[in-house]
């Protein structure tokens, strides 16, 4: 079979995996491969190279990819639909294997509603893709921000200052929830929970007063109703950390992580979940379950139906955020 592959939207850890993964899988059955560049841009504009075992040695253990990515959507461009189309069939594609977040794998729903053969695999630091617990990338971000956040401890406890901390997460707070709770963070700012600052400054407060000399509060960037995203007047970490001082008098230092949490080798944990997600994505190509994605839940790899990305951002769970809350004075 012939096959093609593209990751899409954001980098993050893991991505080198899936693809040699899947290339290694497809080698045992013959398939050729076409590694789309820039995601959905590089099908668009017929832009790619051929991925075989040798060009894919050796990338097991790299951050990043290296079919490069986009935020591109064919849907949202003239003529972008009619170009997918057109270079699926010239290039006598079997089927295609979208490796992405909600944004591309929605692009891949859509395609798929119009007939292409399409398999897809999530990828997303933010962990938020419906119909999987679990997506490449998620666990070496959280790794990255809880190694910053044990050094912000040091330092903050060293000068008695409140360290507040910005993760990434737009609209879930799954990396603020499970980095702040393996860091040991005293409070959380979620998408998932509105903040009331003085509630925040209180326990704060409470914590100094029983003796504590610093403080770790883990900001998700799209908490405070997202109205910070793009804002040329700060981030959601910003207003927290001036909104804190205001409430306590405490010196206060902000940490804003940013794309460091996407960068960088994969952890163990990601380069075998996205060695499975490949595996199971050439699988279910060749047994002609399209218009899925592939799910893994516990210890099973199954496959879900495509659709499910139309439902919107996985939340993090109550009982999760109940555990937060508990190790905490949030």
């Amino acid at each position: 079979m012939r096959i093609g592959l593209l990751t899409g939207g954001g980098d993050c850890a893991g991505l080198n995996a899936a693809i040699r993964a899947a290339v290694r899988a497809g080698s045992s059955y013959g398939d050729e491969f076409l590694g789309f560049h820039h995601g959905w841009r590089g099908v668009v504009e017929n832009e790619f190279s051929p991925l075989t075992p040798y060009e894919t040695k050796g990338i097991l253990q790299s951050g990043g990819t290296i079919l490069r990515s986009a935020g591109f959507h064919p849907q949202e461009h003239d003529g972008g639909v009619a170009a997918v189309m057109s270079s699926v069939e010239r290039n006598r594609l079997d089927a295609l294997i979208v490796i992405g977040g909600d944004g591309t794998l929605g692009s891949a729903h859509h395609l798929a509603q119009l007939g292409l053969p399409i398999v897809g695999i999530a990828k997303t630091i933010d962990n938020d893709v419906p119909g999987t617990n679990h997506c490449i990338g998620f666990d070496t971000a959280v790794a990255t921000a809880v190694e910053a956040i044990d050094r912000l401890q040091t330092t903050g406890e060293s000068h008695d200052r409140l360290m507040v901390v910005e993760v990434m997460g737009r609209t879930v707070g799954w990396l603020a929830v499970c980095s702040g709770i393996a860091g040991g963070a005293d409070a959380f700012c979620l998408p998932e929970v509105p903040t009331d600052f003085e509630q925040l400054a209180k326990a704060v407060r409470r914590r100094h007063d029983a003796g504590s000399t610093s403080s770790i509060v883990v900001v998700a960037e799209g908490a405070l109703g997202g109205a910070f995203l793009g804002s040329p007047d700060g981030s959601a970490g910003s207003m927290v950390s001036k909104e804190l001082t205001r409430r306590t008098g405490y010196e206060t230092r902000l940490t804003v992580l940013g794309h460091v949490q996407r960068g960088g080798p994969p952890s163990a944990s990601d380069r075998l979940l996205a060695t499975r997600c490949g595996v199971s994505a050439v699988e279910a190509v060749h047994d002609h379950h399209f218009a899925t994605l592939v799910s893994i839940c516990d210890d099973s790899a199954n496959l879900v139906p495509l659709k499910v990305v139309a439902d919107g951002a996985r939340p993090v769970p109550e009982p999760l955020l109940r555990v937060a809350r508990t190790m905490s004075a949030w």
